[in-house]
């Protein structure tokens, strides 16, 4: 592990290197070559000018590790030298589209932001079939004629798998379908069926390709969740070698490892992460890391790790507040992690009156503001301290006026997960009032809704798992094996997770 950390940190230090300009060849027919060694390597065959090919190919290989900024200024670039090169505004285009796992609506400013990019590319027109196949199927994201997104990313995702199929020897057609697949999948559909048939794609692939960064990206992605995670495992320990510069490739095998319960892992390639993500000024990206990072240090008991990273969040919402990050939008994986690390900090520990004291930092993503909200109820109740359990109902109330502004919002799947967790706080309230069965009934539906959805890639797992959770409650009301089964069921979900081995621990202890 050292030496795999000593060979990373030499590539995140070494400066990026493009090749000399490809040689002479007509336009049309040339492919080319990311040679930039530590972002990986990227073919893809366009009509753009031979001056235009090194920006477009360090355009590409930033894409596909989802380096979003600098990858819009090499393609900017390219439209630069050659302002023919309709396809570099197609990758503009993505860039604003940002990353197709997040959960949530698309900022408008975003959606705007790439239709112009996508009517200029039409304007100039594409030189190939190829290239106007990838014109038109960017251009269904951004369709302003159907208002629901995730009809949008159906008929992105139906327009990729065309242009696979009709041009079947060009290995991006296929990688970008398969992301489109992967991405559009329900996270409601427990069969995994879009995910496996991604994986499968770019498996088949990825030998051709080795040094491809975005095969062992989007596979990490098409396999994040806990019955399919094993299989990302090589496609884990190898990403972060093969763009050892771009942040998000050293944070994302932490993916794989959180499904895994794969900890000091986690740590390691978070760690990574973290210092190339200042050293980029790439703040969002700093603030996703450190919320693996300080999951993973609460599940191996670390706590003054864990602490250390809690108490760095003032210095880095200052900078990211500041205006000057490159990595500062989109703010809602920023804003959650800035609500979620101290949240964690204290329920993990069982701090319930300092949970119940987390300051509440309004913001423009609810779902993070409902982070807080959450832990603050949950805290109060629990603390059986009859001066804040008096707080715990106002806190739920919040949750369920987040849940309403969401549900407005037309943000179904976060909707969905605040009302998880007003379920769960509303749960321990009834218990501290005395109302066991209430509270078990509560607890139970929570944990039957939290099973079947999935958690959004902008969480390393939920704040505090309901299974867990109910099982910790069913070990007050001296209840050892029905807690046991839910404890079970946690760690089939979320392994190796401190509070929910303890509680099994518990659970089998004799009783006293």
């Amino acid at each position: 592990m050292a030496a795999v950390r000593c060979a990373r940190i030499g590539g995140m230090i070494r400066t990026i290197a493009l090749a000399a300009i490809l040689a002479a060849a007509p336009a049309a027919a040339q492919e080319i070559h990311s040679h930039a060694a530590d972002l990986g390597t990227v073919h893809f065959a366009t009509s753009c000018s031979q001056a235009a090919q090194p920006h477009f190919a360090h355009a590409m290989a930033l894409l596909h590790s989802f380096e979003f900024g600098p990858s819009r200024q090499a393609f900017t670039e390219a439209v630069d030298e050659d302002p023919g090169c309709a396809i570099a505004l197609w990758g503009v285009a993505l860039t604003y589209w940002g990353n197709p796992f997040a959960t949530g609506i698309k900022p408008p400013a975003a959606i705007r932001a790439g239709k112009t990019a996508i009517d200029r590319a039409e304007a100039i027109g594409a030189k190939t079939d190829r290239e106007r196949a990838y014109i038109g199927a960017a251009a269904k994201l951004f369709d302003p004629a159907e208002p629901d997104q995730r009809a949008r990313m159906i008929a992105y995702r139906d327009a990729m798998a065309a242009a696979a199929a009709k041009f079947s020897d060009d290995p991006e057609a296929s990688t970008f379908y398969a992301l489109a697949l992967a991405s559009a999948a329900s996270p409601n559909d427990k069969t995994y069926a879009d995910q496996l048939k991604a994986g499968a794609i770019l498996e088949k692939l990825w030998p051709q390709q080795p040094q491809h960064p975005g095969l062992a990206h989007y596979i990490i992605h098409a396999y994040d969740v806990p019955a399919l995670a094993g299989r990302a495992v090589d496609a884990a320990r190898r990403y972060g070698k093969i763009a050892p510069v771009a942040p998000h490739a050293l944070h994302m095998p932490s993916h794989t490892f959180t499904r895994l319960g794969y900890w000091q892992e986690s740590i390691d390639t978070n760690l990574l992460s973290v210092t190339a993500a200042r050293k980029a000024n790439n703040v969002g990206e700093e603030l996703h890391a450190s919320d693996y990072l300080e999951y993973a240090y609460l599940q191996l008991g670390d706590f003054d790790a864990a602490r250390r990273i809690r108490d760095s969040l003032p210095e880095i919402a200052a900078r990211l507040n500041a205006g000057a990050a490159v990595g500062a939008a989109p703010g809602t994986s920023s804003a959650y992690a800035l609500a979620a690390i101290p949240a964690r900090y204290a329920l993990e520990r069982g701090a319930w009156a300092e949970a119940a004291a987390l300051e509440v930092h309004p913001s423009t993503t609810l779902y993070a503001d409902a982070i807080t909200w959450f832990a603050r109820a949950v805290g109060a109740a629990r603390s059986k301290d009859p001066a804040l359990l008096a707080g715990a109902q106002k806190n739920i109330d919040e949750l369920q006026s987040l849940t309403d502004r969401l549900a407005q919002a037309n943000e179904p799947y976060w909707a969905e997960q605040v009302t998880i967790q007003r379920l769960v706080a509303s749960a321990w309230l009834s218990l501290a009032q005395g109302g066991s069965e209430r509270a078990l009934a509560l607890m139970r539906e929570a944990a039957d809704r939290e099973d079947r959805t999935e958690k959004s890639v902008v969480t390393p797992g939920p704040l505090a798992p309901a299974h867990e959770l109910l099982g910790e409650m069913l070990l007050e009301l001296k209840r050892p094996q029905d807690a046991l089964a839910e404890f079970d069921k946690t760690m089939t979900k979320e392994p190796n997770r401190l509070r929910a081995r303890k509680g099994a621990e518990a659970a089998r202890a004799p009783a006293r």
